[in-house]
């Protein structure tokens, strides 16, 4: 998994190549550059099976550590997590 910092508080996780996919296609068009482009294009690669998913994720990881976005995980609480699916924790 690896976690992004969306706000100061907020935490976005990403837990799979389509998560990290969907929040490439969602950064704003003039933020995009030759980076986000090349880190698109390797996780568009290793979705079709042409490269390692871990390849991708090291990609991506290299991508927000660049961007100022990358929150390392044992400073993540767990209610700042912010996932798409919910997750699927039930409450006590």
């Amino acid at each position: 998994m690896i976690y992004l910092r969306e706000r100061k508080d907020l935490v976005l996780e990403i837990t799979n190549l389509d998560d990290a996919i969907d929040f490439l296609e969602e950064w704003s068009k003039g933020d995009r550059d030759i980076i986000h482009d090349a880190t698109l294009k390797t996780c568009y690669l290793a979705h079709d099976g042409h490269k390692p998913v871990r390849v991708a994720r090291d990609a991506f990881r290299s991508f927000a550590k660049k961007k100022g976005i990358l929150a390392k995980a044992p400073a993540v609480l767990p209610w700042m997590v912010k996932t798409k699916s919910g997750g699927g924790r039930i409450s006590p």
